[in-house]
């Protein structure tokens, strides 16, 4: 199956682009992965960020190699230092205010990215700036150099986009009112230092030339027409090009894989194990530890459990910190050791949704981690923290019914209790319920798949992004 970026050909020195993330694991990933999209266009690309970050991002890729590209280039970025203080998963509330000092750092970003982009628009014909929309004043200078332009690209869902720009213009014209009911308030999904940080950022959202979205409209199409129906007076272009993600491991023979968990993996029956990892930012409570570890040797599914604390906004551990074997039932790894894995490092998450053995994520629904699961067709059992989880909550189990709500998100507060942890993982993994996400899960990947294929609809807009910027 060709897919996204298969091209040859000399590389263009007409164009040059540059990414700039905001500094953190799923901003990261997500510009780094579109990176080696564009750079397969034959076009030079600039992947700008902390030095630190940058490590972070290149180490924490799978699958292909980010240094063995001639055409993109990794550049360090100077910032001050900053406290960068360790997660305090007993505080009560998920969202990763530790990392504060990391965003309040981030405008010092400008000077240096604005002497990148001048030195680059020396030499080529255009600049294209690639930013997070939570990136916006520090690449406000590409307004003062004539052969620049910038674009939007929003980390998060089109479900989610749409339901901030609805909200905030007042709520222009009528919902389905079903659906409406579903979707949650903004209540603790954020801080108020990280509400006044993105508010801070929206100021600058009218020097772009269009947005990009990690998506495509086989998954979103209702929404992005509704976000282009609000944004129609801007007639700015939105561009769905998503995944982002390699989709060739689905084809993958895994016999060679040397992570122990993947070498696991192929000794497991088909659709039988549940991979649950809450990503980058969310450490969990040690109470929340046993009961999870309890409800999924009480469930009797098999499993691989990822482990760990969340990342410091400094990078100083790459993998994250270590959890204590002390927050886990005593015992409870021994018990376990015949139908479950714990990882407490860096854990190759794309591999193992790609692994037939995998059937379903117990994932905190992170904009990353629901891609990567509908593009391999793993359907999700939703247990949402903080940000636009909730929301991509509802897009997973409710608007594409392709996952079942283990934590509601009214319940937030409490602790999440092992029983009700181990019916729900029985539901999806153990029941006809469960087969059947399973089969809707598959179908979705497979048309997202052929969507990235020559004729596919994100094929289509990928290669239409490329051509505007080469115009």
């Amino acid at each position: 199956m060709a897919t996204i970026g298969d091209r040859n050909g000399p590389i263009s020195s007409k164009v040059v682009v540059v990414m700039v993330p905001l500094p953190a694991q799923g901003h990261l990933n997500q510009l780094l992965q579109l990176s080696r999209i564009i750079a397969a266009y034959n076009i030079n690309v600039h992947y700008a960020t902390t030095a630190a970050h940058n490590r972070q991002a290149r180490q924490r890729i799978h699958w292909w190699n980010p240094l063995a590209s001639t055409n993109l280039h990794f550049d360090d970025l100077p910032i001050p230092e900053f406290q960068s203080p360790s997660p305090k998963p007993n505080a009560g509330k998920n969202f990763p205010s530790h990392l504060q000092p990391l965003f309040d750092a981030v405008p010092h970003l400008r000077q240096p990215i604005a002497a990148l982009l001048h030195s680059l628009s020396a030499t080529a014909d255009r600049v294209i700036v690639i930013h997070d929309s939570l990136m916006s004043s520090v690449v406000q200078d590409v307004a003062s150099i004539p052969n620049a332009e910038s674009f939007i690209f929003h980390s998060v869902s089109a479900f989610a986009i749409f339901w901030y720009f609805w909200e905030g213009m007042g709520n222009p014209f009528a919902i389905d009112e079903r659906l409406q009911e579903l979707v949650p308030s903004l209540e603790d999904c954020f801080t108020q230092e990280f509400m006044e940080f993105i508010i801070s950022e929206q100021k600058y959202l009218h020097l772009d030339s269009g947005r990009l979205f990690n998506t495509c409209r086989e998954i979103e199409g209702d929404f992005l027409d509704l976000i282009e129906k609000m944004s129609q007076h801007e007639k700015k272009k939105n561009w769905a090009i998503g995944p982002f993600n390699p989709l060739l491991i689905k084809e993958k023979n895994f016999n060679e894989s040397k992570h122990k968990c993947l070498q696991w993996l192929n000794k497991q029956e088909p659709s039988s194990v549940i991979f649950v990892s809450f990503g980058t930012t969310t450490s969990l409570p040690d109470d929340q530890i046993r009961e999870l570890a309890t409800g999924l040797e009480e469930s009797g599914v098999k499993f691989i459990w990822v482990v760990r604390e969340s990342d410091r906004g400094d990078c100083t551990t790459v993998d994250g910190g270590i959890i204590s074997k002390n927050a886990l039932p005593e015992g409870f790894e021994e018990r376990v050791r015949e139908r479950g894995v714990v990882v407490r490092d860096w854990a190759p998450q794309l591999e193992i949704l790609g692994h037939s053995a995998t059937g379903g994520f117990l994932t905190h629904c992170g904009w990353n981690s629901c891609m990567e699961s509908i593009s391999m067709g793993v359907p999700v059992g939703a247990w949402p923290m903080h940000s636009e989880q909730p929301r991509n909550t509802v897009l997973m189990a409710e608007v594409l019914k392709i996952g079942v709500v283990v934590r509601d998100w009214s319940h937030r507060n409490e602790t999440l209790r092992s029983s009700s942890i181990s019916s729900l993982l029985k539901r999806l993994m153990a029941s006809e319920e469960g087969e059947e996400m399973r089969r809707r899960a598959a179908e979705l990947g497979g048309t997202v798949r052929r969507s990235v294929a020559e004729g596919g609809v994100t094929r289509a807009e990928m290669d239409s992004f490329v051509a505007h910027i080469n115009r």
